[in-house]
């Protein structure tokens, strides 16, 4: 890896026009599916393929992009799960973290790596909790959920115990993000928790009934959780603060996703909880070491007209380009999804149905996100779809398990299009899909997506949009606040538009994205201002900043770009 002091150019910005996209075709789609051609073979299991007897098989698992190895090549992990039946001594199926070489391949290096764990795992999250340069994991399981510091030597060391997370109850653990809610600089924990769910009380399998069909039952008739917010102490340890933050004074919920987002901006983190048929969660940060949920008051909990649905995943993004994060939320079949428009004032309006995300019901959403496929300066919304139930292949003729994907393209209006058909077989095929995280692996400047499936093999959608659009990739790195500049709000300025972007752990469905931001600049050449506000409140402002780059921004160091050899690698077909 080289660094390169950056040398910035100034040029006149073109005029601002509409977006195009560029159609598609069976010869050249948007998106083309290459996880077996790379290398991510392994199958993702969750309980029984063909009978999902009890709800502890449907849920899937996530997965998470990270920089492990700091080759500034995009590696992944991906969660795994495990059968009530169990398996034969070592013959667990186990996690996998796979390393990406950097010349289009991906290497299964989970053994070496310390993570050959077996179990019920869930989601996963990633930050530098120590503030040591290496990004660290927390992956939730049914049972107990594990911290593995990176050692920086290529491996990981399992710290649940030293750092103080081990849980005396065998909670299920669903999505979680670190998020620095005190702003002192360590990276907190929130930990969303689904059901209580016990075996050996659980209701008999197939015993309930959805549209005729015998089905697993729950979550609505279980006991469900509270979620965990855990304070890092900056010694390498955690004291949880769930009670005292007002984070467990919330009544319990089946919760799902979690995705932290600024929404005054005020500077202090908010949460908001995608939560599975019951309302969802916004807690907003009180900036004294509590949260209020403001889910109800702010419009986020319910769908427009009051009712309660099965949330599953949850993302943000500023798609309007008002300078606000808006939501966009998941929810189970026969429903809509949910996007949610930031009015400002800690309110929000739903807008689902005038923006265009109404024309599909059928599907039972879970991975989601904000992404510009196309470099044209507007956030579009990935999603992920698979049903829980097998049986609705049998019985019912409007409903699937396997399910396409959904691309819904940002018009620059306020509204979105459906462009799955025309974005490749890869959005089209039908999987039965749960989690989803995006980041651009193979440094080519646009935006590719990783897929876990439930009882099959990932998917890695790779992104050959054939635009002229330019991009800008920023790797955001905190001195005085977190290392991982988690919470990092980010604007960038080309003539009148503004975007908005902030650094994330987790979100999706129990998933974890790339922490390099990603920008389209459509036809612009050059960024005219990039404004960064670091956690705690120092801002810096980078002028002139040339497109077609990444970028790495070390606070209060300013800017370098990034010398990636093996950048666009696979564009040349090597």
């Amino acid at each position: 890896m080289h660094r390169l002091l950056l040398s910035i150019p100034v040029s006149l910005m073109l005029g601002a026009g509409a977006p195009m996209l560029v159609h598609t075709s069976e010869r050249n789609p948007v998106f083309v599916d290459v996880a077996r051609k790379v290398g991510l073979n392994e199958t993702l299991i969750c309980g029984r393929k063909n009978v999902k007897g009890h709800i502890i098989e449907t849920l899937g698992t996530g997965l998470a992009l990270l920089d492990y190895n700091g080759d500034d090549n995009l590696d992944v992990f991906f969660v795994n799960g495990s059968t009530l039946e169990g398996f034969p001594p070592g013959e667990e199926p186990t996690n996998h973290l796979y390393r990406n070489d950097g010349a289009g391949q991906f290497v299964d290096v989970t053994e070496e790596a310390g993570l050959l764990k077996s179990g019920w795992g869930q989601g996963v999250c990633a930050g530098d909790y120590d503030n040591d340069g290496n990004i660290d994991l927390y992956v939730t399981y049914w049972g107990q959920n594990l911290l593995y510091r990176n050692q920086g030597d290529g491996t990981f060391a399992d710290v649940t115990a030293k750092a103080g997370l081990i849980d005396n109850r065998k909670r299920w653990g669903a999505g979680c993000a670190f998020v620095d809610y005190d702003l002192d600089g360590n990276l907190d924990l929130f930990v969303a928790n689904y059901v209580n769910f016990n075996l050996d009380t659980a209701p008999e399998p197939l015993s309930c009934r959805w549209r005729g069909i015998p089905v697993m039952c729950g979550p609505r008739g279980l006991k469900g959780e509270t979620n965990q917010l855990f304070r890092n102490r900056g010694d390498g340890t955690f004291e949880e603060v769930s009670e005292s933050s007002g984070v467990s004074t919330i009544s319990s919920r089946y919760s799902m996703s979690v995705t932290t987002l600024d929404i005054q901006p005020d500077g202090w983190p908010d949460i908001y909880v995608a939560v599975d048929s019951l309302p969802s969660i916004l807690f907003v940060n009180n900036q004294d070491g509590t949260f209020t949920d403001l889910g109800l008051a702010s419009g986020t909990a319910l769908s427009q007209d009051g009712r309660e649905q099965a949330g599953m995943g949850s993302a943000a993004g500023d798609y309007n380009a008002d300078g606000l994060l808006d939501l966009v939320k998941t929810n189970f079949s026969h429903d809509t999804p949910n996007l949610y428009r930031n009015d400002g004032d800690e309110v929000f309006t739903e807008v689902t149905l005038n923006a265009g995300l109404g024309v599909n019901t059928r599907f039972l959403g879970w991975g989601v996100a904000f992404l510009d496929f196309d470099n044209d300066s507007w956030p579009d919304i990935f999603m992920v779809n698979g049903h829980v139930y097998p049986g609705v292949d049998r019985h019912l003729s409007d409903t699937t398990y396997r399910q396409s994907r959904i691309l819904y393209r940002n018009l620059g209006n306020g509204r979105f299009e459906d462009i799955s058909q025309i974005a490749g077989p890869a959005v089209m095929d039908p999987h039965p899909g749960r989690g989803l995280a995006f980041g651009d692996y193979d440094n080519d400047g646009d935006v590719d997506l990783f897929i876990s499936n439930i009882d099959e093999q990932p998917s890695l959608l790779r992104n050959q949009f054939s635009g002229e659009h330019q991009f800008i990739s920023l790797h955001l790195i905190g001195t005085r606040s977190n290392r991982s500049a988690i919470g990092a709000r980010v604007s960038v300025y080309t003539g009148d538009r503004v975007q908005v972007q902030e650094v994330r752990s987790g979100s999706s469905f129990m998933s974890h994205s790339d922490l390099r931001l990603h920008f389209g600049l459509s036809s612009k050449e050059v960024a005219d201002r990039i404004e960064i506000e670091w956690p705690g409140g120092e801002k810096e402002v980078l002028q002139s900043v040339s497109g077609g780059h990444f970028y790495t921004v070390t606070e209060g160091q300013g800017i370098t770009a990034t010398k990636l050899p093996n950048s666009g690698l696979l564009e040349s077909g090597n």
